[in-house]
C-alpha cells in the first residue's frame, strides 16, 4: 500500500479514536462528495449524468460542500460528480478542506485538468486522482470520446512536474483481461510514475448505457488472481490495504461496510451508497442512525450480487486490518516499503 506515512498516521490514529476510545460502531472514514451531476463525457459504465437537465445545471454552494464533511468528521474527501473542475468554485472548496487538514481526492477524468490547473497549489493534503480504464483504444472507448487518454497523460505528467500528487484511479470490466490490466497498471506505475494507483470492479449501475458487460463475483477474483501473479501486486504502487486486495483474489471475504464511505450530493446524504440510491437524507447523523444497514450486501439485496466495489469493502479490510496485529504489521510493512519505492 503506498499510502503517505503521514497519512496512514493520521488515518490510523482516526481509526484508534473511533473504535477504541469513543467504542462508535459506524463512522466514516472518506466522504464521497458531488458538488454536480453534470459532466464532460458519456461513459459507457456511469448512470451519474442521467438525471434531467435541470439538475445537471446545479452547483453546490462552497459552505454547503464545505459543512457536509465537516459535519461528517471524516479525514479524507474524494471530490467526484460529474466532472469536479466543471464546478466553478472548485477550487475554493479544496482550499477550504485542506486548510482544515482533511486530505482530498479530487477526482477528474482530466479533460479540463491543463486549463485548471493554476487555480491550485500542491499540498501534502491534497491529490488529483484522474480516471484512466485501460491503454489508449481501450479508455477511448470507454469513455466514447477519441483523443481522452492523451489528454489525461498529458495533464498527469504537467501535474507531476509542478508539484502535485497524482493517483489514478481505474475501474474493469468483463472484457478486460488480466494482461489489460497489467498493461495499464504497468505504464501508470512505471512509466507515469504516478504516486498511488486505485483499482475496482465496475459496479452495475441500473441507469447505466451499458448494462452487459459489468462483472460478476467469480470472474472479478478470476481477473485479479491473475492480474497480480508474479509479484505485480507488491511491485504496483496500489492505494488499497492489503486485505482488500486478498478480497478482490478470493482469498478472504467480507461484508458490505458502505457507512464508511458516505456519498453526499446535491440531494443530501445517500442511502446506502454513491452506487445505489434509496433516498436522502439531510445530515449524516440520520443516515447513520435511519438507515437499515442490514439489508444491504451480498446475499441480502439482489442489487449488490455482483458488487466487490472498494466503496463498500475497503473499509471492512481497514477495519479487519486494525483488529489483528498480524495484518497491522503486513499493512505497516507495506506502507514502509512503498515510501521507501
Amino acid at each position: 500500500m503506498a499510502m503517505p506515512l503521514r497519512q496512514s498516521i493520521r488515518v490510523g490514529t482516526y481509526l484508534f479514536e473511533q473504535k477504541v476510545l469513543r467504542k462508535r460502531e459506524k463512522f466514516p472514514l472518506i466522504v464521497e462528495l458531488e458538488p454536480l451531476f453534470a459532466c464532460n463525457l458519456k461513459c459507457e459504465g456511469c448512470g451519474k449524468i442521467q438525471h434531467p437537465a435541470g439538475v445537471l445545471k446545479q452547483r453546490m454552494p462552497v459552505a454547503q460542500a464545505v459543512g457536509a464533511v465537516l459535519e461528517s468528521g471524516a479525514p479524507m474527501v474524494s471530490i467526484a460528480g460529474g466532472e469536479p473542475l466543471m464546478h466553478p468554485q472548485i477550487d475554493e472548496i479544496v482550499r477550504q478542506l485542506v486548510a482544515r487538514r482533511k486530505y482530498v481526492f479530487l477526482c477528474t477524468n482530466a479533460m479540463l485538468l491543463r486549463k485548471k490547473m493554476d487555480e491550485f497549489t500542491p499540498s501534502p493534503y491534497f491529490a488529483f486522482a484522474v480516471h484512466i480504464d485501460g491503454m489508449r483504444e481501450r479508455h477511448d472507448e470507454s469513455v466514447a470520446k477519441e483523443g481522452v487518454f492523451d489528454e489525461a497523460v498529458a495533464a498527469i505528467k504537467e501535474a507531476k512536474r509542478r508539484g502535485f500528487r497524482v493517483t489514478t484511479n481505474s475501474t474493469f470490466f468483463n472484457t478486460d483481461t488480466p494482461q489489460t490490466i497489467i498493461e495499464v497498471l504497468n505504464f501508470l506505475n512505471d512509466d507515469l510514475k504516478v504516486d498511488e494507483m486505485m483499482l475496482s470492479p465496475a459496479y452495475a449501475y441500473e441507469k447505466a448505457p451499458d448494462q452487459e458487460h459489468f462483472l460478476g463475483v467469480e470472474q472479478t477474483r478470476e481477473l485479479f488472481r491473475k492480474a497480480f501473479a508474479g509479484g505485480n501486486r507488491q511491485r504496483w504502487r496500489l492505494n488499497h490495504s492489503p486485505l482488500f486486495l486478498d478480497f478482490l483474489e478470493g482469498r478472504a471475504d467480507f461484508p458490505c461496510t458502505a457507512w464508511a464511505i458516505p456519498n453526499y450530493s446535491l440531494f443530501g446524504w445517500q442511502r446506502p451508497c454513491y452506487l445505489m440510491s434509496d433516498g436522502y437524507v439531510p445530515t449524516y447523523r440520520e443516515l447513520i442512525e435511519k438507515t437499515d444497514w442490514e439489508k444491504y450486501g451480498r446475499g441480502k439485496d439482489p442489487r449488490c450480487a455482483n458488487c466487490m466495489a472498494h466503496c463498500g469493502y475497503e473499509p471492512t479490510a481497514v477495519l479487519a486490518t486494525m483488529g489483528s496485529l498480524k495484518e497491522s504489521l503486513r499493512a505497516a510493512r507495506e506502507t514502509i516499503a512503498g515510501n521507501r519505492g
